[in-house]
């Protein structure tokens, strides 16, 4: 089994601050770029110890914005990784596609696996939900689903065209042709993935041949239910069933009363921040096109929304001692039959002193029993369902 890390660089405690700025309170103080730095260079520190500690791989993700994450584009820094490594992978969770013009996307996917010089570059393409960051970039949120499915067929033709036209509904091109070529371009497409929101979104990706990326926002167990539709969209143009990768957060300590309380104060506020940052329970998604799941969920107070979330990430994620930790692995590798798990190991207000504590104890004592777990056949939802 690969197991691989996931850095998130939160900035959790400049939320309040934040909000209050967004209201337009005249109290409000600026935003405190020190603590960025900080942030951001112990984030660093801490992907530097990924590779020395037996880690598979690295990955990370993409926001803009907000304290939620500060991760803006995750090939630039997954390029920095390349550079500062010899030996692990590296992956995208996501790169947001409408965010994107598409051909400078597959530009620097294609410099990133040069740079990697063999390694392999693991990207995940998402559609973003978070109007706020639509709205700074300057992209018409009601366009995403166009915006990702042009952009999907856009990368593919860049990387393994010498030269293609495309003419949709939003891009146009003539005779462009991008270099340097990938090293492997099939290397590429075998490894591009998709994460989705709502489980109408699950084929999307699907349809256009990516595989499964299962970033949760609900139950684990309610993801086979999408994956069956995964299956089937991918069945549909003949492609083979493909495992998913899981993403998943973790807290790994000795003792388990302080893995409880530790569990107990940073999984909630990596839940609140989630909240928060795609403003959940809120009435907009009603006016935007393509987020009828977002537009059903119920009109509550957030506090609601966190408590229901915060007991199905504490249900569903990694916490606890060594042995723990382990266990819950193997539990979900038997329900899941997955490729990879990514974990992230530092969220919410949680120091670097504890994450970097709790990623050593983990790569010691439990890293190397879970890289021997067996890797098992895909399941085929599809079969599956109509057994049912």
């Amino acid at each position: 089994m690969r197991i691989g890390v996931t850095l998130y660089a939160q900035n959790y405690g400049d939320w309040d601050r934040y909000e209050a700025h967004e209201r337009g309170e005249e109290s409000t103080s600026t935003v405190d770029g020190t603590v960025d730095a900080q942030i951001l260079s112990d984030e660093i520190g801490l992907g530097l110890l990924v590779e020395e500690l037996g880690f598979d791989s690295l990955w990370t993700i993409e926001h803009h914005v907000t304290p939620y994450t500060m991760v803006t584009n995750p090939l630039q820094l997954l390029t920095f990784f390349a550079g500062a490594t010899s030996r692990i992978d590296l992956g995208t969770m996501v790169v947001v596609l409408p965010w994107h013009h598409p051909i400078r996307v597959a530009e620097d996917i294609i410099m990133l696996q040069h740079a990697l010089r063999g390694r392999k570059a693991f990207i995940g393409f998402g559609r973003g939900a978070a109007q706020r960051e639509f709205k700074q970039l300057g992209i018409d949120m009601n366009q995403s689903r166009q915006l990702f499915h042009e952009g999907v067929e856009i990368v593919k033709l860049a990387l393994t065209e010498d030269e293609f036209s495309y003419h949709g509904e939003i891009h146009h091109f003539e005779d462009v042709s991008v270099r340097p070529r990938p090293r492997d371009a099939q290397a590429l497409l075998d490894n591009l993935h998709f994460s989705w929101g709502s489980p109408a979104s699950a084929p999307v990706g699907a349809a256009h041949g990516l595989k499964p990326l299962i970033i949760p926002q609900k139950p684990l167990d309610e993801y086979h239910a999408d994956l069956t539709e995964f299956g089937k969209a991918r069945a549909e143009i003949g492609l083979e069933p493909a495992r998913p990768r899981m993403h998943l957060n973790i807290i790994c300590v000795e003792d388990e009363q302080e893995a409880y309380d530790l569990a107990h104060k940073h999984i909630p506020e990596y839940v609140d921040s989630a909240a928060r940052e795609y403003e959940l329970g809120g009435q907009h998604f009603k006016t935007i096109k393509g987020y009828e799941h977002y537009a059903r969920m119920e009109v509550v107070d957030r506090s609601h929304i966190v408590n229901g979330m915060a007991k199905t990430y504490l249900d569903n994620h990694i916490w606890g001692t060594p042995a723990q930790c382990l266990d819950k692995i193997r539990s979900l590798s038997d329900r899941f039959h997955p490729e990879e798990f990514m974990l992230v190991f530092k969220y919410g207000s949680m120091s670097i002193e504890t994450a970097e504590r709790s990623l050593r104890l983990f790569a010691e004592k439990v890293l190397p029993a879970a890289q021997a777990i067996e890797v098992l056949e895909p399941i085929v939802y599809t079969e599956a369902a109509a057994a049912q």
